[in-house]
């Protein structure tokens, strides 16, 4: 576990239910989804990012686990700009390119769309325990026990998948075959770990089904997961954003619901 990990691991916001974070953040991207405008989004945006320290993350940590979603946005904003629907004033017009002052409207409006649905998601998930999650969607929502406690098992080979990449990695440097020929060392290391998790997958499977996982009749659960006034709060928060975003657009005049005739 690193130390970005650690802190988030234990910030207030660890303690909060991590079903009450999926529905704040479910609250927060259906009405952004339904429209594409400027107002609705800047306004998302802007609340979001006065809410940000309550998260528990230090900017240093914010930064480091959103820097990804600061750099793609724009690029997104900038396919729009280029190749999006041409209306108004055109400003350029070469080849398959045509920038036009709807197209430059129609870019922001992504750009911070994006910005607004992801932001959110990748700070109040950053400090989600795959455990907590498992107990949340398996006490609280109800799902079905084997499909929660087989989604849980799987995310956890995530770690190891990684450090089998690795190893066969330095494995196959020590043997001399990895020094040219990148895309067929890719391949077979594809292939190679491919095997692998089938074996380790099957193996799991079977340690799991002899330990009782997937025995039928109602689960106990080693943890209670709560959904209390912390995780009430933190969804009435999401819903908050989501109506004055959906209000600001509506009295501006901007709301533009794709699902409708004219989207």
């Amino acid at each position: 576990m690193t130390l970005l990990d650690a802190h988030a691991r234990t910030g207030r916001m660890s303690r909060v239910n991590p079903v009450a974070k999926l529905g704040a953040s479910a609250l927060i991207t259906i009405p952004l989804v339904l429209t594409l405008d400027v107002v609705s989004a800047a306004v998302a945006l802007a609340l979001e990012l006065l809410l940000m320290p309550l998260a528990g993350l230090g900017w240093r940590e914010f930064w480091a686990r959103t820097w990804i979603v600061w750099a793609l946005a724009p690029l997104t904003g900038l396919t729009i700009a280029l190749y999006g629907r041409t209306s108004g004033e055109v400003y350029v017009d070469w080849l398959f390119v045509e920038v036009s002052q709807g197209s430059l409207i129609l870019a922001l409006a992504t750009t911070l769309r994006v910005l607004a649905i992801a932001l959110p998601s990748v700070v109040l998930f950053a400090t989600v325990d795959p455990t907590d999650l498992a107990d949340g969607l398996g006490q609280v929502l109800k799902l079905p026990a084997r499909f929660v406690i087989g989604a849980l098992a799987g995310l956890r080979m995530v770690g190891l998948f990684l450090d089998d990449w690795r190893a066969l990695e330095l494995a196959r440097r020590a043997r001399g075959v990895a020094d040219r020929g990148r895309l067929r060392r890719f391949l077979g290391m594809a292939f190679a770990l491919l095997v692998l998790s089938i074996r380790r997958g099957s193996k799991l499977a079977t340690a799991m089904e002899a330990r009782g996982f997937g025995a039928p009749g109602v689960r106990t659960w080693a943890r209670e997961s709560r959904f209390g006034a912390a995780e009430w709060g933190l969804m009435a928060v999401g819903l908050a954003i989501a109506s004055m975003a959906t209000a600001a657009a509506v009295a501006a005049g901007t709301w533009n619901l794709i699902l409708g005739p004219g989207g």
